[in-house]
């Protein structure tokens, strides 16, 4: 099922040649309590990798969510004014009960919002309040960065009761840190439970908040991404139904078993682990990070079938000697967050399952609530595309001028449908920049050939360093804000046989007064892992700079690549 471009009065359109419907109800009604979702009453959905005694049948995960739900809601008030109204931030690692707080916030009305597990206190902090978080949740293992950013932000001593910790082991538990830095009674109390609100209007549907995702900007602070009940239910009905057709059709034996390994932070883990495992009936195996051994080992012993990640571990697969047949039983491999090169598409493939299982590519955002391309189960492409649109999707692409190229190419994405986010979170500013009318502007640039779409570049300033979101106005201002740095800027460079991007700082600054290590040394204090200067400190005479005072980034990447060039 490829793509079809129309030549319409509007311009040219691209949309899938066929559309899926999808029902008017909230998320949680439509995977506890529909025919539309797979999973049985017995079905075991979350999993502890490292302890699979420690599992979540569906009617399990039902009674511990309306029971978190009603503890969020006896305590702290969460849904008392109203649906979509109060941020719950979470900062986890993955874990098997992680998804019972996510499902139980919801339930009670709240809008779930992870931060990344790797954010620090400062990050964090400023997170918090740009969501206004009535609460923080956290583990033990993020216990002290969430403390100091609740304390950061004003909340009173160890967060005055508004951080809790979270159990990860046998029993669920949220008990609140007190302000002398004791831990509080366990709030979850099994006999008292709250079930949500089953929804069908579809505008209450299309204009709810429920999941809080924060998408790095190019131009400033990290921006809040809205995603509706609309949204995630589409994201999960449309592809999944696609691959129940294909099931049906061509593997009637297949069971779904995932690995989640991905940070819930981003929308790979939290539509990925969170909601369509449990649409399709499907296992999920919690890793609390990645690590490859591990991940290696899990994939083998519970027999994975499934798995979507990102080009840096397909990198591993392809490189390691240590990698035999832990995935002879994987059928569906999909790759996204970043361009996947046909040559490693191939390399990879080659040691995953059987000869039908070659890695597909999805494209997509936190914006558009995942993937907007989506490869059809029955269908094979290693020519390097990003597959076809999914079902009820229409894309544009367009020039800098905003009039429609020809087909063929390049030109920005443009798309719409019912997997865009309802804008950005108090941020009219964004909004503005981002949307035309219906129409959400990506920010990156594709063409369309036979059916498929290729990314050959991105309008946007984002580096991607192993599938995670790095701003460089960020690192910039962290920069700027040293007193011996006197003018900097930031672009992403190839690392890792072009597989993967990391961040290069140009400075302005006294090389007698500090040196590029210090720099990288100042940097890594201040941002977490994934925002470090990998890709070095180079010094320059003055940053070059647009006459309205843009940074011209192009200049820097030709610069980089003739630094590049030199090394050779």
């Amino acid at each position: 099922m490829t793509t079809i471009a129309e030549k319409t009065p509007n311009g040219i359109i691209y949309r899938a040649a066929k559309t899926y419907p999808v029902p008017d109800v909230d998320l949680l009604t439509l995977l506890f309590d529909t025919k539309h979702s797979s999973a049985k009453p017995d079905t075991l959905l979350h999993i502890s990798a490292a302890d699979p005694s420690l599992a979540l049948t569906t009617s399990r995960t039902r009674d511990l969510t309306q029971a978190t739900s009603a503890a969020l809601r006896k305590h702290f008030g969460i849904g008392v004014q109203g649906a979509g109204k109060d941020i719950c931030s979470v900062i986890s690692t993955g874990h098997y009960l992680l998804p019972v707080l996510s499902y139980g916030i919801i339930g009670a009305g709240g809008v779930f919002s992870a931060a990344s597990a790797a954010s620090t206190a400062s990050e964090l902090s400023k997170q918090i309040q740009s969501a206004q978080s009535k609460l923080l949740v956290t583990v033990e293992g993020t216990k002290a960065a969430a403390v100091k950013a609740a304390e950061e932000a004003g909340w009173g001593p160890n967060g005055g009761g508004r951080v809790l910790l979270m159990s990860e082991g046998r029993e669920w538990s949220l008990k609140a840190i007190q302000e002398n830095g004791q831990l509080g009674q366990n709030l979850i109390d099994e006999s008292n439970k709250l079930p949500w609100q089953k929804i069908t209007d579809p505008y209450e549907l299309e204009n709810s908040l429920v999941i809080l995702i924060y998408s790095s900007g190019t131009t400033g602070l990290p921006k809040g991404v809205k995603l509706s009940h609309r949204n995630l239910v589409a994201e999960a009905v449309i592809p999944c139904d696609m691959f129940k057709a294909w099931i049906t059709s061509s593997r009637p034996t297949f069971e779904y078993r995932t690995l989640a390994h991905l940070p819930t932070a981003h929308i790979a883990g939290i539509q990925g682990y969170l909601i369509n495992p449990f649409y399709m009936g499907g296992s999920v195996h919690w890793m609390p990070r990645f690590d490859f051994p591990g991940f290696l080992e899990y994939n083998a012993k519970y027999k994975i079938t499934y798995f979507f990640t990102v080009p840096p571990i397909y990198l591993l697969i392809a490189k390691s000697p240590n990698v035999t047949d832990q995935f002879k039983t994987l059928e569906v491999a999909i790759s996204g967050a970043a361009p996947l090169g046909k040559d490693l598409q191939h390399a990879a493939s080659q040691k995953l399952g059987g000869p039908d299982c070659f890695i597909s590519q999805t494209w997509g955002l936190s914006e558009t609530t995942g993937s907007a391309t989506v490869m059809p189960r029955d269908m094979k492409d290693d020519t390097g595309s990003v597959s076809p649109l999914i079902p009820n999707m229409l894309a544009r692409l367009i020039d800098d001028d905003g009039k429609d190229v020809e087909i063929g190419k390049p030109g920005e994405v443009l798309v719409k449908g019912p997997v865009v986010c309802k804008g950005y979170y108090q941020n009219e500013a964004a909004n503005k920049e981002s949307f035309t009318g219906d129409w959400f502007h990506t920010g990156d640039i594709a063409e369309f050939r036979n059916g498929l779409f290729y990314i050959v570049d991105r309008k946007k300033e984002l580096i991607k360093y192993k599938g995670l979101q790095v701003a460089p106005a960020e690192l910039e201002a962290l920069l700027l804000n040293h007193d011996d740095i006197l003018d900097a800027a930031v672009i992403g460079v190839d690392a890792d046989n072009g597989t993967n991007e990391v961040p290069r700082a140009y400075v302005v600054a006294d090389k007698n007064k500090m040196s590029a290590q210090q720099i990288i040394e100042y940097v890594k204090k201040n941002v977490a892992n994934h925002k470090q200067l990998r890709g070095g400190v180079v010094f320059l005479d003055a940053i070059p700079k647009s006459p309205s005072g843009k940074i011209l980034r192009k200049d820097l990447r030709v610069l980089a690549k003739r630094e590049q060039g030199a090394k050779l």
